[in-house]
């Protein structure tokens, strides 16, 4: 590698299979994280479409988590849980349901009364409007915040390489620890966590589009 260049692709092309690695652990870290974050954030918010009064107090609680700093909140886990991988999804998911739990009512108010009130008239229950009517319509809505908190927990998990479950954080992390600096490994973590943000989130958007095509009817 000489002096003018950022990446030694010489290091790459011997070590695709390490990148190929850490590229699936944070794939998987990721997927974990949404699928428990979505899950627990659908259940919490349906009850709160419910129950309005429980809104405040999960909002709250869910807020103070988002707020709580990564590193903070790994290092007030490891005594519990160490330094594995229930630490880093704990943490990960905690930070996926405010955004969750907020678009999904947001989605579900934005429904018209109008339409609510047909649905009634054709006999639906409550809970088949809801999964019939309801949650199609609130569907852009709750995309966009799944996408939201998609691309905030790509980026959150470079962060649990400090507890040795980093994914392409490793990279990155090795690469400062290397004597002198290795930048090729900080950069191609770098790039690579930036490229699947991004790919997820165009992903996502496809998604919505291709289960919502009213929308684009309408546009």
């Amino acid at each position: 590698m000489t002096d003018d260049q950022l990446i030694d692709w010489t290091w790459v092309g011997e070590n695709l299979d390490l990148i190929g690695e850490q590229l699936a652990e944070h794939l998987v870290l990721t997927g974990v994280a949404l699928a428990f974050g979505a899950a627990i954030s659908a259940g919490l918010a349906l009850l709160i479409y419910r129950r309005r009064w429980l809104n405040a107090p999960i909002v709250q609680v869910t807020g103070v988590l988002y707020t709580i700093p990564s590193l903070a909140l790994f290092a007030f886990l490891v005594p519990f849980t160490g330094l594995s991988l229930a630490t880093a999804e704990i943490g990960l998911v905690s930070y996926t349901l405010l955004i969750l739990i907020r678009n999904i009512i947001a989605g579900l108010d934005s429904v018209p009364a109008d339409v609510r009130e047909a649905a009634d008239g054709m006999g639906f229950s409550a809970w088949g409007r809801l999964w019939a009517v309801e949650l199609p319509l609130a569907l852009p809505v709750i995309v966009a915040g799944l996408r939201v908190a998609t691309v905030t927990t790509i980026g959150l998990v470079t962060v649990t390489a400090l507890i040795g479950q980093g994914g392409l954080g490793q990279l990155m992390m090795t690469g400062l620890l290397r004597p002198g600096i290795f930048e090729t490994m900080i950069y191609v973590g770098a790039i690579l966590s930036v490229a699947l943000a991004v790919l997820a989130d165009v992903s996502l958007l496809a998604v919505q589009r291709a289960l919502t095509p009213w929308t684009r009817a309408r546009s």
